[in-house]
């Protein structure tokens, strides 16, 4: 264990050093959520305020998907697996004496939480502080914000333990690109990082919550914000573990396949 504690260190401390890029970052991401913020009051008031979720649960989850963007998306991989797979390093990876399933998940959790704790706090700031319209609230209940925490760590399994399989299967390709093409729009679409679940067609919305990308930010911040509540939490966490953990499992099988039959620059 305490090998890939030190992989986390070691990520997260290269993580931090960016400070620059997360300042530009953090400028893009207020004025974008403030932007959709403007877009979904002008939507309610023409709608007379009839939409699948209240205004102020909406704000709330605009601003949390700014804060935390970079602790649920895939498309900002980690372009360090990717050239290690194309150009053979992997096999420097191989010999360690560790398991390459847990190092790299460890790394990349370390990676995406040394990002989001440059950008949160100051993004979440910023969204206190706005005029009331476009103003982020606090939880609905202390019960809320726990659960919140919760499965913000699930969501953020799930979404590691998929970016593992878009690595692993890049093993069985020339380059990582196709994958990483044919899985970025689907995937922001589906986890609700373009519009929030609820907004989706009814038939629309029985497939996405048959996907696991329903379970990364969806859940978590809708939970915050009291969209999601009561008896419906329980289910969710449910589905939210099962992924998890299948996921994990899937890549680790993929990963021993991998294992047995890789050549690299033909030894």
């Amino acid at each position: 264990m305490k090998k890939y504690i030190l992989f986390f260190r070691l990520r997260f401390a290269t993580g931090v050093q960016y400070r620059m890029a997360s300042v530009t970052a953090l400028t893009t991401q207020v004025i974008w959520g403030l932007m959709e913020c403007l877009a979904y009051k002008a939507i309610a008031e023409a709608s007379g305020g009839n939409l699948p979720m209240n205004y102020s649960s909406i704000v709330s989850y605009i601003w949390l998907k700014e804060a935390f963007l970079f602790l649920f998306n895939t498309w900002a991989a980690d372009n360090d697996i990717f050239e290690m797979i194309r150009s053979g390093n992997v096999a420097y990876e191989l010999c360690r004496p560790v398991s390459l399933y847990s190092m790299w998940f460890t790394r990349i959790v370390g990676g995406r939480v040394s990002e989001v704790l440059l950008r949160c706090v100051p993004v979440l700031l910023c969204a206190f502080l706005m005029p009331k319209p476009c103003r982020m609230g606090l939880p609905v209940s202390v019960g809320a914000f726990m659960l919140f925490l919760l499965t913000m760590v699930l969501g953020m399994g799930i979404t590691v333990a998929f970016c593992m399989l878009v690595y692993l299967l890049c093993f069985f390709t020339v380059s990582p690109q196709g994958w990483r093409m044919v899985f970025t729009g689907a995937i922001d679409l589906l986890c609700g990082n373009i519009i929030p679940l609820p907004f989706f067609p009814e038939g629309y919305l029985k497939i996405a919550e048959l996907l696991p990308f329903a379970y990364m930010q969806n859940v978590p911040f809708r939970i915050y914000s009291g969209d999601l509540a009561g008896a419906d939490i329980l289910p969710m966490i449910l589905k939210q573990v099962f992924w998890v953990v299948t996921l994990i499992v899937v890549g680790e099988l993929i990963r021993t396949r991998v294992e047995k039959k890789i050549v690299v620059q033909g030894g």
